[in-house]
């Protein structure tokens, strides 16, 4: 499975890096991270596993993340808005048309954005650990964060040493800790922050900014809009966005359907990796690509070539 290198793509006078899994020529997948998470939290493991079923997988940092366009922390020079212009902006530094848009939590909401605002980039949705509405309080019918998870934020400890690589690592994996279920893969999410540290310019800037930026109007109200296929999946245990969140988005968009996670957090744990990827490929949520094994693809094209 063909593993492309890092590309920085420039466009609009904003830097985006990015990376690409497969074959150019199999429908497009895009993947869209949660706040303030770089594209490592899309493990290589999961693209070449999703890449493997037949599609051409996009993994980028979004602003603020790994190698992308950094701000000044506390001082986002973008809104929520922006965020999905750059997803947008990807797909057209690999000359893509539009693509499946995969979100996970943030970035649940910037799919959501691009295709109400953007529904000629977007063939179909699949939503992971969001919610219909942005930062802030939930809306009066949606569950808030737990309680623990509550009690945590509001008795923080001290600020890592921003220049010290392993307490910036210790920092992150404490904060996944609190989101996600048992077990928790301390090493897998580890490895996952350790990169998300020495890729990022300035991870000050990576936490501090997006929850700050502004999420512009409330879109909750226009759900009904969207006309692609959407997949909504939900851990069963997410303390951040209670499942009922992920219940009531698929309930707003037409003909969603909705998969619950069981035992799963705010996260995209590796024992869940083949879960996820049955519900978008063997369930028949991408539908353009056939569902074959690694190779498989390309030898019958060959074949049928002559």
């Amino acid at each position: 499975m063909s593993t492309h290198p890092e590309r920085l793509l420039t466009i609009d006078d904003v830097a985006l890096c990015a990376q690409a899994f497969g074959d150019p020529a199999d429908p497009p997948v895009l993947l869209v991270a949660g706040t303030s998470c770089s594209m490592d939290w899309w493990t290589p493991d999961f693209c070449r596993q999703l890449a493997g079923h037949g599609y051409f997988v996009v993994r980028f940092d979004q602003r603020d993340t790994g190698r992308s366009t950094h701000d000044r922390p506390g001082e986002p020079s973008y809104t929520l808005g922006d965020l999905t212009a750059d997803a947008v902006r990807v797909l057209d530094g690999y000359g893509l048309s539009s693509a499946h848009w995969v979100g996970f939590s943030q970035g649940g909401w910037i799919a959501q954005l691009a295709a109400l605002d953007h529904p000629d980039r977007v063939r179909s949705l699949a939503l992971l650990s969001t919610r219909p509405t942005g930062h802030g309080p939930a809306d009066a019918d949606l569950p808030e964060v737990s309680g623990k998870l509550m009690t945590a934020w509001q008795t923080p400890g001290p600020d890592p040493d921003w220049d010290d690589v392993d307490a910036l690592t210790d920092y992150l994996v404490d904060g996944e800790r609190l989101l996600a279920a048992e077990p928790f893969d301390d090493a897998a999410v580890r490895a996952i922050c350790r990169n998300s540290v020495t890729r990022g310019a300035d991870v000050a800037a990576q936490l501090a900014n997006h929850p700050m930026a502004d999420q512009g109007p409330r879109w909750r109200e226009r759900l009904a809009e969207i006309a692609v296929p959407t997949l909504v999946l939900h851990g069963s245990d997410d303390p951040l966005f209670p499942p009922a969140n992920g219940r009531a988005l698929a309930a707003a968009i037409p003909n969603a359907r909705f998969q619950e996670l069981a035992g799963v957090g705010h996260e995209l744990p590796a024992r869940v990796h083949t879960i996820v990827i049955d519900a978008l490929t063997n369930g028949g949520h991408l539908p353009e690509a056939e569902v074959l094994r690694p190779g498989q693809r390309r030898a019958q094209l060959r074949s049928a070539a002559g």
